[in-house]
């Protein structure tokens, strides 16, 4: 059982928030996409409106349990104060009697920013002694990092643990009741959408949605180890030499199991990986010799769309071709498009992070579909169905 920040009155607590705002940050330090602070906003101002002090904590890149002014979040702390005007008292660390005096010397309105939690190494290694060390610094603990939940590490884990009074925030709520209900009870038809790069990415998600989907529609550049599996000429396009046995067992297993396992008829291809190079549209067994396919053709478009506009859950991970090329993007766009007239119908859809989202994005549609998610490989390990850590420390 998980508990909701919505089911508590934080007053007076200081309430340790772990959020995702790994954002990206420009040369000059300023916020390159806001959006994983903005899905945040709601439960901070929960806290606030009940009169808690949220002090938030997140990693911000990789900076290997270093300090590293080019991974400090200052500029988040400078964004909340002067973009959104929350009162904020920025933390030059994480831990530390000055920032426990810090946190306890906050009043209700303002917000208490601590640095970077990934420039202690004890944060990766989910460290018992650095779990209780950031402890000092809160009376309650609250979880709203979706994007991190597949992470065993301290301030999402350990931390959490530590906690009689332990919550999820709203976005978290939001993010395990989409793609859990999508999983768990969907309405039928499911049909589940899955393109990227490699097929070794996502064996795991096609394994356990063959045991949920009613159908599967694959894209990307994971479409050509199928066809290989086919016996199809691919010419020079993506090919996992290694995956085609595998690819040939998932259609087998859907093929028993009854699920339609739908692999691109035709696709566009081009002389070289570039977005000036010649292309032209061919049927999936006619791709030339030396060409690459770098999106899905016309035909699939308009028998994805038809499957898709059936269907009552839909869940898309991993785009169709190479949209960040506005010559291969048509693909990625036309299931975008499919999904919010879907959406428009009275279908759940959930877009499941990662590239998912950044070409919805992209194409300005993420507030025509139900669900766009904030966590890529967090998503990605729930659709496999297994338990992320940050989740699983929240239960009572």
């Amino acid at each position: 059982m998980i508990k909701s920040v919505s089911d508590f009155n934080f007053k007076g607590k200081r309430v340790l928030l772990r959020v995702d705002f790994n954002v990206p940050l420009t040369d000059n330090g300023d916020i390159g996409d806001e959006t994983r602070i903005i899905a945040s906003l709601p439960t901070i101002d929960k806290i606030i409106k009940d009169g808690g002090i949220p002090i938030i904590m997140s990693h911000l890149g990789r900076p290997k349990g270093e300090v590293n002014k080019k991974y400090s979040l200052a500029p988040v702390a400078k964004y909340l104060s002067n973009k959104l005007n929350y009162k904020v008292k920025f933390a030059s660390d994480c831990i530390g009697e000055d920032t426990v005096e810090l946190t306890k010397s906050a009043v209700s309105g303002e917000i208490v920013l601590l640095e970077n939690v990934r420039f202690h190494s004890q944060e990766e290694k989910n460290d018992a002694n650095f779990s209780a060390s950031l402890a000092k610094n809160g009376d309650v603990y609250v979880n709203d990092a979706f994007g991190s939940a597949h992470r065993s590490h301290s301030s999402v884990d350990g931390l959490a643990r530590l906690f009689e009074d332990r919550f999820a925030g709203l976005l978290m709520i939001k993010e395990v009741d989409y793609l859990g209900g999508a999983l768990n009870n969907p309405q039928r038809p499911f049909v589940a959408i899955i393109g990227g790069a490699k097929i070794s990415g996502k064996i795991d998600v096609i394994n356990n949605l063959l045991e949920k989907c009613n159908s599967i529609l694959i894209g990307g550049g994971m479409a050509f180890t199928f066809y290989k599996a086919l016996g199809w000429n691919i010419g020079s396009s993506l090919l996992e030499e290694d995956k085609i046995d595998l690819a040939k067992e998932l259609m087998v297993k859907a093929n028993n199991k009854g699920v339609l396992l739908l692999i691109p008829p035709d696709a566009k291809v081009a002389e070289q990986f570039d977005n000036a190079a010649n292309s032209k549209f061919v049927k999936a067994t006619e791709i030339p010799d030396n060409w690459l396919g770098l999106d899905i053709g016309e035909e699939t478009i308009k028998n994805f769309k038809e499957i898709i506009l059936n269907a009552k859950t839909i869940v898309w991970n991993g785009p169709m071709g190479v949209f960040e090329m506005s010559n291969f993007e048509m693909g990625t766009k036309a299931i975008a498009l499919a999904l919010t007239e879907a959406t428009a119908k009275g279908a759940t859809t959930i877009i499941g992070g990662g590239d998912s989202a950044a070409a919805i994005n992209k194409f300005g549609l993420a507030e025509k579909v139900s669900h766009v998610s904030t966590g890529g490989g967090a998503s990605l390990e729930f659709l496999e169905g297994k338990e992320l850590p940050g989740v699983k420390a929240l239960e009572k």
